[in-house]
């Protein structure tokens, strides 16, 4: 389908582009339908991993030049890719340009930038007769509920001071002046909850975006039916919907992740009485079908608690097995949490005891941009063919991070905990020599009891979060010989990225970037529910 013919795409408040993957990576007939014609973020490093993306999808399936993974097995820096394509390939280079249009570095809701964005906008559309979609999920953790309770103790936060809270109003502007066929908003459950001048902030945004201030060419007053993209028993017409019926549960439509969102469709009322065909349930992958065969990797030291104060640790993999040893088998205070947990619970004694014994330093070590390794997943065949890219031979973002002595402690017995009893061990369940010096971790009534989580490996992950920047406790490897938390590449996969997706900046940036996705696994089966509505409006040239 040539460029021109395909329907144009606008993903604001895009990340790293998980919802516009799914959108345009959806293929019928042989074909793709959706163009993503315009990315926006704010954010430079999820800006460059747009940039990088966009540059790959100017290629066919299969045909991306040899250069693009020159960049991904850190062959090429980032910054030397536009002058090499100079240098190589006038075509390539033109294909580089396209990418730079199209992914726009700019902050939606500043009054100063939003003419000059509102222009971009409708050019990236062109002809306002054709259809267009709108995708995009505007900031989400002023609705958060772990953000909520954060703030809770907070007299200085509140939340109509924070800016974040509206900022779908920027996207319901572009709404009012663009008037896209069919919009799709995401965001975190959280929002059906959080209130507004002790208004539901979720009533009033439905509200605004059924109804946006605007009209159309013909006169009308512009206006949306707000649908969902799930089935519930509420969903048929002469039946009220409630707030949850607009919640999609991601890992019931094969998605390796327990993660729960809001999608609100919106079509446009002159389209006509169309149906919104609705996701179909599939099994979900496991966290080991979905990460096992990626390189065995170490976890790095970064410090110790001498009594005193903390300090540094010289990273070093005898070091790290011998760090190991001291706080399991070794006699001494710090292995004594060992000795109570024999009569505690002695088949998780065990399995640490074997564990400890038989270990050996990761071939890989810790790795680090790119692992030569040509293993694929254990995933059902379609999610596989997704993920996998033979001509990558080997894992990009992949490269284990730092952590304080006594947490390996901790990971190691909460894997093995995990092995075997089948669920991640809450803080009342860890040895109290094994608990961390923070004050709350002794308080019975702790809200975060999981702190320390480990991802099952029989089961789909916990909900991937931003917070995996700050350390990794709520992701936990399974396999406590590695005794570490997962990598950059590892929640990638739970996040249904396919493994030629570079997330571009520091690692921290990058751990930041998957956390605020979307699936776009899920989100490409939202793009051929979007793509039926527009074939039954019978509208589609």
């Amino acid at each position: 389908m040539a460029a021109e013919m395909q329907i144009p795409v606008i993903d604001v408040f895009a990340g790293p582009g998980g919802l516009g993957e799914g959108f345009s990576s959806f293929s019928a007939e042989g074909c793709n339908p959706f163009r993503i014609a315009l990315s926006i973020e704010k954010d430079t490093h999820a800006h460059q991993t747009l940039r990088l993306r966009s540059f790959f999808r100017q290629f066919a399936r299969g045909k991306a030049p040899k250069i693009y993974y020159d960049v991904l097995r850190g062959d090429l820096s980032l910054d030397e890719l536009p002058r090499r394509l100079m240098e190589k390939s006038t075509e390539h280079y033109r294909k580089w340009q396209v990418a730079e249009a199209e992914s726009l570095h700019a902050e939606l809701g500043v009054k100063s930038s939003h003419a000059s964005i509102s222009e971009k906008i409708a050019k990236a559309i062109g002809d306002r007769k054709r259809h267009w979609v709108l995708i995009g999920g505007p900031p989400c953790q002023a609705y958060s509920i772990v953000g909520r309770v954060r703030n809770r103790g907070n007299d200085d936060y509140k939340i109509e001071e924070d800016h974040r809270s509206t900022l779908y109003r920027e996207y319901l502007q572009i709404i009012a002046e663009h008037q896209p066929s069919i919009f799709v908003m995401e965001n975190v459950k959280g929002m059906l909850s959080a209130t507004l001048q002790k208004q539901r902030i979720f009533e009033q945004i439905l509200s605004d975006l059924s109804a946006p201030e605007a009209t159309l060419p013909n006169g009308q007053l512009l206006r949306y039916r707000i649908v969902p993209i799930v089935d519930h028993s509420r969903s048929r017409r002469d039946q009220k919907l409630l707030p949850t019926d607009f919640i999609v549960a991601c890992e019931r439509f094969g998605v390796p992740q327990r993660r729960h969102r809001v999608i609100l469709i919106g079509i446009r009322e002159d389209l006509g009485d169309v149906n919104v065909p609705t996701l179909k349930p599939s099994e979900p992958p496991t966290v080991r079908e979905m990460i096992s065969t990626l390189p065995r990797l170490r976890s790095g030291l970064s410090r110790k608690f001498n009594g005193k104060g903390y300090i540094p640790l010289k990273d070093d993999p005898q070091l790290w097995k011998e760090v190991i040893q001291h706080w399991t088998i070794d006699s001494g205070n710090d292995a004594l949490w060992l000795d109570t947990l024999a009569d505690d619970d002695p088949a998780t004694h065990t399995l640490i005891v074997s564990t400890v014994e038989k270990l050996r330093i990761p071939q890989k070590d810790r790795r680090g941009d790119f692992i030569a390794a040509e293993k694929t997943p254990d995933a059902p065949a379609a999610l596989k063919k997704w993920i996998v890219d033979d001509r990558l031979k080997g894992t990009c973002n992949h490269e284990s991070r730092l952590h304080m002595d006594s947490d390996l402690a901790r990971y190691i017995f909460a894997a093995c905990h995990a092995q075997v009893h089948g669920d991640s061990p809450k803080l009342n369940q860890f040895p109290r020599r094994l608990l961390p010096r923070h004050a709350n971790a002794k308080d019975e009534k702790l809200i975060f009891d999981d702190r320390f989580r480990v991802q099952v490996a029989g089961s789909p992950a916990t909900t991937v979060t931003s917070h995996l920047s700050k350390d990794g406790h709520y992701f936990i490897h399974y396999d406590p010989s590695q005794c570490r938390s997962m990598t950059v590449r590892e929640v990638a996969r739970l996040q249904t990225f396919p493994d030629n997706y570079l997330f571009c900046g520091p690692r921290t940036a990058q751990y930041i970037q998957v956390g605020n996705a979307v699936p776009p696994w899920v989100a490409c089966q939202i793009a051929e529910s979007v793509w039926k509505t527009l074939e039954d409006s019978g509208k589609i040239e």
